[in-house]
């Protein structure tokens, strides 16, 4: 009998105090909504200590394709032009989005070629069948499945494991090396 009057103490208590808690949480954001209507809004932070000035021919510049570079298409209508021999330079020229970036040469275990410019966060990876371009500043891959004219129609990347493997080198190179 005890246990049942406790009970039915416990479940008037609680129904009232959840009656009170949904009048105070509406007189609450009621005074909120009126506080927030009287009060002016302060101004936006300012997040720089110098304001830029709009540069329009600063921000319309467009870097020129280099010349001499060699067009690559990606997949979902993407390109790009590399300017350089990937087989022996240590730094190679992109150019993407009308800039030309210079990648450095970054030492793999994989055999595949990387180009990475930590400053400006772009990565050119190459493997044998195709290229990847990746940003690092927001981790996404800007273009896939890139081919030269050549790779489309069946050769490997011009890459510097390529270069270095023996069977793909010139007949005439290997037969000239073997004979002295």
């Amino acid at each position: 009998m005890k246990k049942l009057l406790i009970a039915a103490v416990v479940g008037a208590l609680s129904s009232s105090m959840l009656l009170a808690a949904n009048d105070a949480a509406a007189q609450a954001s009621s005074t909120t909504a009126k506080t927030a209507a009287t009060t002016p809004k302060k101004p936006a932070p300012k997040h720089r200590i110098i304001k830029r000035k709009a540069n329009p021919a600063k921000e319309a510049k467009v870097d020129p394709i280099p010349e001499g570079s060699e067009h690559w298409s990606c997949a979902e209508g993407m390109a790009f032009d590399l300017k350089g021999d990937m087989a022996r330079d240590q730094i190679v020229t992109v150019h993407w989005a009308d800039k030309n970036y210079n990648l450095p040469r970054q030492v793999t275990t994989t055999g595949a070629d990387r180009f990475h410019d930590a400053a400006t966060g772009l990565d050119l990876v190459v493997i044998p069948t195709k290229a990847m371009l990746f940003s690092d500043k927001d981790s996404s891959r800007l273009a896939d499945e890139c081919k030269t004219v050549a790779m489309q129609q069946g050769a490997l990347a011009p890459t510097q494991a390529q270069a270095l493997n023996p069977a793909n080198r010139a007949p005439a190179a290997a037969s000239g090396a073997t004979g002295q």
